[in-house]
């Protein structure tokens, strides 16, 4: 299953394989966000999933499918989300996990990831630092690699959460998540374009990390090297599954400012009274400028995650003291 592309049915396997061991996350709406970007939007707050983010579907998706008599040991790199959500995973399944982290990883994500139970690798910034690392580790220390992107069970996984939200209203006409390495954006793609056909789905990315946007309109993968953006869980590069996947089932990637991403995050702490990290501000800001669907139009995004580092927080950085 980790080869080759997933399909709808994956998707539909993984919801019914995660169904008790996840939170069905709730769809949140106000009607001064509405108000302020012209549209009907449907927020699926997966910032309140197990771990504080979606990662937890895809990691959980995988690990069902293995036995820990057979495979002890779970390894992945990760800049904080991922990692976490397998180190939970595994901790719930009795496994163990081993997660490569790059030195400027957030403080607060690489301390959830240890409280989860995983031992961390550090390596120095950048995917292809993470991934050689993850090789070194693996030649000293057979395990399952559980990628936290480009994985047909992973991509599966995080298309449950569009599962959930176009199975609760089917009238969405647009569907928008933050691209990193595409997994919620693929998923959620797959999910959608099933459920709803002639949906359109819309990927975010911060303008500073836009390789999705630029693989998509080049025809082929392109990579953006030292991606400088506040959104360090959208840091990485599209996936090569990911990447076949945005090409056949998703309409279009928008990118935004660092100054609108900071900006999309205070006015959802203001309308819906939920802290959330930068990554998912991304597809709250392409919403405000109006960048998803046309004025009127019901749009779903996924609130990827709210994992705040609150020391660092743009607008919070000084009011929170140890």
């Amino acid at each position: 299953m980790s080869e080759g592309l997933p399909q709808f049915a994956d998707v539909v396997a993984a919801a019914a394989r995660l169904g008790p061991h996840i939170v069905r996350t709730p769809v949140m709406r106000s009607s001064a966000f509405d108000a302020r970007a012209g549209r009907e939007v449907f927020f699926k707050c997966e910032n309140l999933q197990t771990g504080g983010a979606f990662k937890y579907r895809g990691a959980m998706n995988v690990l069902l499918q293995l036995d820990p008599a057979k495979t002890p040991v779970v390894v992945t790199h990760s800049s904080g989300n991922h990692g976490n959500a397998l180190a939970l995973a595994a901790r719930a399944r009795g496994m163990r996990a081993i997660v490569v982290v790059p030195r400027d990883a957030a403080k607060s994500k690489m301390a959830a990831i240890q409280s989860s139970g995983a031992r961390i690798e550090l390596c120095e910034p950048g995917l292809r630092a993470r991934e050689q690392r993850l090789k070194e580790i693996l030649a000293a220390e057979p395990g399952e690699v559980v990628h936290p992107f480009d994985d047909a069970r992973i991509i599966a996984g995080q298309g449950t959460a569009v599962l959930e939200l176009l199975a609760e209203f089917p009238g969405l006409e647009v569907i928008s998540t933050p691209v990193g390495g595409g997994g919620l954006i693929t998923g959620s793609a797959l999910a959608a374009k099933a459920m709803v056909p002639g949906i359109r789905v819309i990927g975010a990315e911060p303008e500073q990390a836009d390789d999705a946007y630029q693989s998509l309109r080049a025809g082929e993968r392109r990579e953006v090297r030292q991606p400088d953006t506040i959104a360090d869980g959208l840091r990485g590069f599209i996936g090569v599954r990911n990447f076949a996947l945005l090409q056949s089932h998703v309409d279009d990637v928008v990118t935004v400012s660092e100054a609108e991403i900071v900006a999309a995050m205070k006015i959802v702490l203001c309308d819906l009274k939920l802290l959330i990290e930068p990554s998912s501000g991304v597809a709250v800001a392409a919403a405000l400028k109006g960048a998803l669907g046309e004025p009127g139009q019901r749009v779903g995004i996924v609130l990827s995650g709210g994992n705040v580092d609150l020391d660092l927080c743009p607008f919070l950085r000084g009011a929170v003291r140890p």
